[in-house]
C-alpha cells in the first residue's frame, strides 16, 4: 500500500443528484478494500470547515444505493471560496490525516476541488449533475434518472393535454444545457423542443409546426422548453392567442431531482467512485472521472474545466426533422 493513502475523504457539493449514494457507497467500500480508512464530509465544503465530519465503515453505506438524494447531504459555501476558507479545509484534512478527496458534483465543485488540491490535498472529481453539462464527461450521474422523471410526468400531462386537445408547454431543468430537454422532447414525441444551444424563433419552430401539424389531424400538442429557454408561461400564452388552441404552461422544477436513480446511473456511480479511489490509492490526485466512449477516464482538473461542451447537433437534427 502506497504511504500516500492511508486515509481519504469523501462530500458531495453542489446541487444533489440521483446516483451521488451510489458514488459515496463505491468509494467508501473500494477505499476499505484497500486498507484506506474513509470519513464522510457533511453538508459539502462546509463539512471542511465546520468539522462536520464522521468516519465511515462497511454498514455506513448499507441500502443506500437506490436512493436518491444524497446521505452526506449537500451545500454552498461563499466561505471556502476564499484563498482563507481553502487554506482552512486543507489544514482540517491534515489534522485528520486525510491525504486525499473525492468530490461529487459539478464544475463548481471542481473549482473547489482544484484549489483544495492546490493547497496540497489531492483531489478527485466525479460528475454528479442532473443537467449533463460537463464537457469532459459524455455522461453525468443523475442525468438518465432526471430524464426517465421528466417522461413519465410528461406522459401523464399529455392523458389531460389529449382529453382537452389542448397544448402543453413543460419547462424541464437545464440552464445552459438542453439535453434534458432535446432527449425527452425526443422521448415523448414532443412537436417543439427549445434548447438554450440553439437559437428560437417562436413562430417558426413553435407556431407554424403546431399549425402545420394540426392540418394533418392532430389535436393535442406537448412543447418542451429547457430552463435556460425559460418564459414557458408566456410562450404558452402567445401559443393560444396565436393558434386559438387552450395551451397550459408546467414547471417540473425540483422533481427531476429526485427519485429512486436508475440502474444507468447506479452503475455508472459505482464505476466512477471505483476509479476516483484508484486514482488516490496510487497517488493520483487534481483529476477528474469522466465517461468516454463508454469507458471511465480521467482528466486534469483544470483541463476539464477548459473544455467546452459539444452540442449534439446530429440528434437534434433528427429532433426537428421528426416532429411533424
Amino acid at each position: 500500500m502506497s504511504e500516500f493513502a492511508n486515509s481519504i475523504a469523501v462530500l458531495t457539493s453542489g446541487g444533489d443528484a440521483p446516483g451521488m449514494n451510489a458514488a459515496v457507497r463505491a468509494v467508501v467500500r473500494a477505499a476499505i478494500n484497500r486498507n484506506l480508512q474513509v470519513y464522510g464530509v457533511k453538508r459539502g465544503y462546509n463539512g471542511l470547515l465546520n468539522g462536520d465530519v464522521v468516519q465511515m465503515n462497511l454498514r455506513s453505506v448499507s441500502d443506500i444505493i437506490n436512493h436518491g438524494g444524497t446521505v452526506l447531504y449537500t451545500a454552498r459555501s461563499e466561505e471556502y471560496n476564499t484563498p482563507e476558507g481553502v487554506k482552512k479545509a486543507a489544514d482540517y484534512c491534515r489534522s485528520l490525516g486525510v491525504k486525499g478527496v473525492v468530490v461529487i458534483g459539478g464544475d463548481g465543485s471542481f473549482r473547489g476541488a482544484r484549489d483544495l488540491s492546490g493547497a496540497g490535498i489531492p483531489c478527485v472529481g466525479i460528475p454528479g449533475t442532473i443537467d449533463n453539462d460537463i464537457a469532459c464527461s459524455e455522461y453525468t450521474i443523475g442525468f438518465d434518472t432526471a430524464m426517465n422523471t421528466v417522461l413519465e410526468m410528461v406522459d401523464k400531462i399529455r392523458d389531460t393535454a389529449q382529453s382537452h386537445d389542448r397544448c402543453s408547454v413543460v419547462e424541464v431543468m437545464g440552464r445552459r444545457c438542453g439535453d434534458i430537454a432535446l432527449q425527452t422532447g425526443i422521448a415523448c414525441g414532443a412537436t417543439a423542443i427549445l434548447v438554450p444551444e440553439k437559437p428560437h424563433d417562436i413562430d417558426t419552430m413553435v407556431i407554424d409546426k403546431i399549425l402545420a401539424t394540426q392540418a394533418t389531424g392532430k389535436k393535442h400538442f406537448i412543447v418542451i422548453v429547457a430552463e435556460g429557454v425559460g418564459g414557458s408561461a408566456e410562450i404558452a400564452k402567445y401559443i393560444e392567442e396565436k393558434t386559438g388552441i387552450e395551451t397550459r404552461a408546467t414547471v417540473l422544477g425540483h422533481v427531476q431531482r429526485g427519485g429512486s436513480p436508475t440502474l444507468r446511473d447506479r452503475v455508472v456511480a459505482t464505476a466512477m467512485g471505483h476509479h476516483a479511489v484508484e486514482l488516490l490509492a496510487n497517488n493520483i490526485g487534481n483529476r477528474v472521472c469522466a465517461l468516454q466512449n463508454g469507458n471511465v477516464v480521467d482528466f486534469d482538473i483544470t483541463e476539464a474545466l477548459n473544455m467546452k461542451r459539444v452540442f449534439d447537433e446530429d440528434l437534434y437534427n433528427i429532433a426537428m426533422d421528426v416532429s411533424i
